[in-house]
């Protein structure tokens, strides 16, 4: 009996689907876009990227905008306030300022009650004080004080042997402080020993 031949093993038959037999060109295709999809895909990373950027500059813009609006409104209330810093201080003097004239006015009708006058006078001058010192404004008592070149300005000297040296004997014009802090200095005059007393005070000094 003849022994057969090996043959070779038959090939296994390529499955083919439907879809590829009625679309062949179709199946081509979606096999390129396997292909090329790495591509595709950072295409559309950039294009997201682009627009997320877009929209953060365009936030960027509006902020800045945001913040520059908001300067100038600073800047415009900051400009308020130094122009109407004053606004209660004036309030303030215009009674007084008021007081004043009444008090002019009176005089100008020739009236002879002078004590009326001096009282309407002193009354404003008090009202005045009394503002002044609301706002933290306090006058200088200098007379008779020790001179303080923070507090006092020398406009001379005065020789004499009724006050110690160094005296405050006169003022020409009231200093003020502002809270605690030199508003306007005292105009005054202070005492020194005359120059014969000196000699004296040195010889006494010496035991000549």
């Amino acid at each position: 009996m003849a022994k057969k031949k090996n043959q070779p093993a038959a090939e296994e038959p390529e499955i083919i689907t439907e879809q590829e037999q009625a679309n062949p060109d179709e199946a081509i295709v979606a096999e390129a876009e396997e292909e090329t999809d790495p591509l595709q895909k950072l295409r559309q990373e950039i294009v997201v990227a682009k627009e997320e950027a877009g929209k953060n500059w365009d936030l960027y813009l509006r902020e800045r905008a945001d913040l520059e609006n908001a300067r100038k409104r600073h800047q415009r209330d900051r400009e308020e306030a130094i122009r109407f810093a004053n606004d209660r201080l004036l309030r303030e003097m215009i009674p007084v300022l008021d007081n004043l004239e009444r008090a002019v006015g009176h005089a100008e009708q020739g009236d002879d009650d002078s004590q009326g006058l001096l009282e309407g006078v002193n009354m404003t001058i008090n009202q005045f004080r009394k503002v002044l010192e609301d706002f933290g404004v306090k006058p200088i008592n200098a007379l008779g004080e020790d001179f303080d070149p923070n507090l006092h300005q020398a406009m001379g000297h005065v020789e004499t042997t009724d006050q110690a040296p160094n005296t405050i004997t006169s003022e020409f014009q009231k200093g003020y402080l502002l809270n605690d802090r030199l508003l306007r200095p005292s105009l005054v005059m202070v005492a020194r020993a005359p120059n014969g007393a000196t000699e004296d005070q040195d010889a006494e000094a010496t035991g000549e």
